[in-house]
């Protein structure tokens, strides 16, 4: 019933609030990124639904998770002073998001512009060049996931992986051929 369907969905966002205020607390993040990030990494907009069930059918997400996973892991092992790409993959997912302009329709996760100019070249941008790179690895082994959806799963893995809660991701974010 549509009652009980908007207490679901009352009930998820109160749960992922109190996910973003532990995960700031533990981690020193401001709750407001990590609370949008826990928001924009459920279910796409209706309009891309096609699109999702499309995705849904080829792409392993956990498969997706665990090659984001190694590749913190190896980085964090490769730098040996105990940082890692996690805080960086949030910021990712955070720019792609935050970059949505409504006066042009430009930006925001789904198209991944990010990948292109004038986005990639925006000041607040700046040094997500290094991720958006790190991440090509990911895509070649993974070719069915869209930009879109890997710039933002590797920020649900990296907050996961960083201790934080587990995220519920859907599929079905789609690329821009352009920016």
């Amino acid at each position: 019933s549509p009652i009980k369907s908007r207490y679901r969905t009352i009930s998820l966002h109160i749960k992922m609030m109190n996910a973003a205020a532990h995960f700031a607390i533990r981690h020193g993040a401001p709750a407001a990124a990590t609370g949008t990030l826990l928001a924009l990494s459920l279910s796409p907009p209706a309009a891309e639904a096609k699109a999702e069930v499309a995705t849904k059918k080829t792409t392993d997400v956990q498969a997706v998770k665990k090659t984001i996973a190694a590749l913190i892991e190896d980085d964090m092992e490769r730098r040996g002073d105990g940082t890692s790409l996690t805080g960086t993959f949030v910021r990712l997912a955070w720019h792609c998001a935050g970059t949505y302009s409504k006066v042009d329709g430009s930006g925001g996760s789904n198209g991944a512009r990010m990948r292109f100019n004038p986005e990639a070249s925006w000041g607040a941008n700046a040094g997500l060049d290094l991720p958006r790179k790190l991440l090509e690895g990911v895509k070649e082994k993974h070719p069915e996931i869209s930009y879109a959806d890997l710039y933002t799963l590797a920020g649900v893995v990296a907050v996961e992986e960083a201790g934080g809660p587990k995220i519920p991701f859907k599929l079905g974010r789609t690329d821009a051929e352009s920016g």
